[in-house]
C-alpha cells in the first residue's frame, strides 16, 4: 500500500498528502498553480482580496490547471458571502477558516459539496471544528508562522489525534521528507507547509524580502501580539522592533488608518468595514479595540510581500526559516519531500530487522 495515499489525500484529490497554506499576499494563482501542478494541494489566500480580485484568480487557476484546489478567506470580511457563492458556482474543492468562523456559511458551503479544512492551534478547538462541520483539521504548533498557539506542533498533534476521527493534518515546523514521514508515523494525514512554499522560486514574494528570510535564524523569529492584538510569529525586522517599543493608544491609531487603507483599497463601504470589525470582535474573542488594530495586519504585511520592503514592513513566518536556505521551485521542492519521505518510511525497521539509518542533506543555510 502506498504511504502516501492517506485519507488527507484522497479527500482532497491531490497526489501527496502535502498542503501549501493559504498567505495573504503570497498564496495567488501563482503559487497554487505552481504547487497544485507539483502534486501538492494548494490554498488560494483571499482573506485580503474583494470579490472581484478573488474571482479573477479562481478563474486564472482553472484556465491553468486541471487539479482540484482550496480557497481562504474569513467570515467576517466584507464580501464574504459573495466569495462563498463563487465557490460554488467555480467548483472550488475545499475551503479553509481559522477564527470566527460563520456556522451559516459553513453549512451552505457543505451542503454544496465544499470540503472544510478549518485550521486550529489549540486542542481545546478540535472538537468544536468538527461540531461545525469540519471535514479535515489542519493543526498548526507553536513553530508555525503568522497567528499561532502556544502548543508545540507534536504536543497538538496528539491532543486532535486524540479528540476528532476526522483525518489530521499537522502543521508548523515541516519543510522536508523526514517532517512528512515523521508526521505520518504519528498518525496525521499530512502536512501542511507555508513557509517553505513561500521561499520556492514560483513564489510572487519579492527577493528582497525572501533574501531576508533566508537570513533568519531560528531563535530571531518570535512571537508578538504587538500586531494585530493576537500572537503572530514573525521575523525580528526593523518594523517588528518598532512596533514593539509602540503604546496601545499608537497602535489604535495606527489600526485605524491602516484599516481605513484597507478598506480603500478592498472597495468595502465604511459601514462593511465597521461591520467587519464588529464580527471580528464578536466572534474571534476580540475587544473592538483589537479589533481595529488587527486592521493593521494587511498593510503592513503588504508592504513586504508585494512592495518588496521587508524593511517597512513585517514578516510573518514559522521557526522553520531558519532552516532554509535555497529557492527550489514548487516541482523541486515536493519531488524531493516525497522522495525523501519514501526512502525513510521505507527504511523503517520490521520486526527482527536491523534498523538502517538514513542521512539528510539539503542546501546550507547563509548567514
Amino acid at each position: 500500500m502506498d504511504a502516501l495515499a492517506t485519507p488527507a489525500a484522497q479527500l482532497l484529490g491531490s497526489r501527496y498528502p502535502i498542503i501549501q497554506t493559504a498567505m495573504g499576499w503570497v498564496s495567488t494563482s501563482r503559487l497554487l498553480i505552481a504547487s497544485s501542478r507539483a502534486g501538492a494541494f494548494g490554498f488560494l489566500a483571499c482573506a485580503v482580496m474583494s470579490p472581484e480580485e478573488a474571482e479573477r484568480e479562481i478563474r486564472a487557476v482553472l484556465d491553468a490547471v486541471d487539479a482540484p484546489f482550496g480557497v481562504n478567506f474569513h467570515a467576517f470580511q466584507p464580501g464574504a458571502e459573495r466569495i462563498v457563492d463563487l465557490l460554488i458556482d467555480h467548483g472550488v474543492r475545499a475551503v479553509s477558516y481559522g477564527r470566527a468562523p460563520s456556522p451559516k456559511l459553513i453549512e451552505k458551503l457543505k451542503g454544496r459539496g465544499v470540503l472544510c479544512v478549518p485550521t486550529i492551534g489549540a486542542g481545546k478547538h478540535a472538537r468544536k471544528a468538527v461540531d461545525l462541520g469540519a471535514d479535515l483539521i489542519v493543526c498548526q504548533g507553536g513553530e508555525g508562522g503568522g497567528h499561532t498557539g502556544v502548543t508545540p506542533t507534536l504536543l497538538l498533534l496528539a491532543q486532535t489525534l486524540d479528540a476528532v476521527s476526522v483525518p489530521v493534518i499537522a502543521a508548523g515546523g515541516f519543510r522536508d521528507g523526514r517532517g512528512l514521514a515523521a508526521a505520518l508515523a504519528f498518525g496525521a494525514a499530512g502536512i501542511a507547509m507555508g513557509t517553505r512554499f513561500m521561499l520556492t522560486a514560483d513564489s510572487p514574494t519579492p527577493t528582497a524580502t525572501k533574501e531576508r528570510y533566508l537570513a533568519a535564524e531560528v531563535s530571531k523569529i518570535p512571537v508578538s501580539t504587538k500586531l494585530d492584538g493576537l500572537p503572530q510569529r514573525m521575523v525580528m525586522n526593523e518594523t517588528l522592533a518598532k512596533l514593539e517599543r509602540t503604546g496601545r493608544l499608537a497602535m489604535l491609531a495606527r489600526g485605524l488608518w491602516n484599516g481605513w487603507r484597507f478598506r480603500a483599497a478592498t472597495g468595502a463601504s465604511l459601514p462593511a468595514f465597521a461591520k467587519s470589525a464588529w464580527a471580528m470582535a464578536k466572534g474571534g474573542g476580540l475587544s473592538f479595540p483589537q479589533a481595529l488594530m488587527a486592521a493593521n495586519a494587511p498593510m503592513i504585511i503588504k508592504r513586504s510581500m508585494v512592495d518588496g520592503r521587508p524593511d517597512q514592513g513585517v514578516l510573518p513566518s514559522g521557526q522553520v526559516a531558519g532552516l532554509i536556505g535555497d529557492l527550489p521551485s514548487c516541482e523541486e521542492l515536493v519531488a524531493r519531500i516525497v522522495a525523501d519521505a519514501e526512502a525513510r518510511i521505507g527504511a523503517l525497521p520490521t520486526r527482527g530487522a536491523e534498523p538502517t539509518r538514513l542521512g539528510h542533506k539539503e542546501s546550507s543555510h547563509a548567514h
